[in-house]
């Protein structure tokens, strides 16, 4: 193509074929053709013409054989469709089926969960949350709540270790000894990424109340307080604790299956990934010292989480549901 497109490009400089074909070190006949299919097609003239050949042992008729088959169930025994087992079926190449399989864009050992939240009210749920996220009320303290169970103070030698190609990795020993579990309770102030954290034996209502009491304590009378909470048990019944407060604070509950709505999740999976992840810790005082100094960590630059969740459009949220359904 590049030499094509030079061809061309001396031809519109005004030059004669002969020299044109003498510069580039080409036969006469061939910047006549070049010369001849640009001033008739343009661009789209440099390019190949199809050509005569083989026909395609797999072409679009074992295209569709083949997306056809992976709707179907898979044979007994198997959970799901693979390579082997479509080319078996088909009685064609496993090697033919790996590239329908890439050129469509269908990965079939990849796995994702999904989540379709089935609340009647998601949609002003969702709004009252995302409200204050992006437009919090004046003089008030938005707090996102939740609470992380049964994390494990689990013991594990780790170190690096060279593999046979020569790369050095992370190493964790195969087995493990599980030395109790602390639950952690946690409160993100959204504007200003501040985090108050409190680790527990249990997780009780009872629990959860004395973990907002202490946030609140420190916090002026005047100022309101914006809790956004999920739906677990412990968060509701909370009727006679609110009172004590006296409108000063307010319960704002994600729509149910909707977790993602809550940004203390968010620092739920950096926690578990920059600190307890390959961690490893002889007894729970050592687990709580590890929670506890990743919390100071957080606090000594805290930076808000910014909602940039995308737009959902409906057309998107049908595909979507039946893709699941497929």
């Amino acid at each position: 193509m590049v030499e094509r497109a030079r061809i061309v490009l001396a031809c519109l400089e005004g030059k004669e074929i002969q020299q044109v074909a003498h510069e580039r070190g080409v036969s006469i006949p061939t910047v006549s053709k070049w010369r001849r299919r640009f001033a008739q097609h343009g661009i789209a003239g440099l390019r190949d013409r199809p050509r005569p050949g083989k026909p395609a042992t797999y072409g679009a008729a074992f295209r569709d054989r083949v997306l056809a088959l992976l709707e179907q169930s898979p044979p007994k025994g198997l959970s799901h469709w693979d390579g082997p087992a479509v080319a078996a079926a088909l009685g064609a190449s496993v090697h033919a089926v790996w590239r329908v399989l890439r050129k469509e864009g269908i990965y079939l050992q990849r796995l994702r969960t999904w989540c379709v939240s089935t609340d009647p009210e998601f949609a002003p749920k969702a709004a009252d949350v995302i409200g204050l996220y992006l437009n919090p009320p004046l003089n008030a303290l938005v707090l996102s709540v939740d609470e992380k169970p049964s994390i494990q103070a689990i013991q594990r030698p780790s170190g690096y270790v060279e593999t046979d190609n020569g790369a050095v990795v992370r190493a964790m020993k195969s087995t493990y000894k599980r030395n109790g579990t602390l639950n952690l309770f946690a409160a993100l102030e959204i504007a200003s990424g501040h985090v108050h954290a409190q680790t527990t034996e249990q997780k009780k209502r009872e629990d959860f109340r004395r973990f907002l009491d202490a946030i609140i304590a420190d916090l002026p009378v005047d100022k309101e307080i914006h809790v956004i909470l999920d739906n677990y048990c412990t968060h509701k019944r909370n009727d006679d604790w609110l009172a004590k407060y006296a409108g000063r604070v307010q319960f704002h509950f994600t729509p149910t299956s909707a977790s993602w709505l809550n940004q203390i999740e968010i620092w739920f999976g950096l926690l578990t990934r920059k600190s307890l992840r390959g961690a490893s810790f002889a007894n729970k005082d050592q687990l709580r010292l590890a929670i506890e100094a990743f919390v100071s960590r957080t606090n000594e630059n805290p930076k808000p989480f910014h909602w940039r969740k995308r737009e959902v459009k409906g057309s998107q949220l049908r595909n979507t549901i039946v893709n699941l359904c497929n």
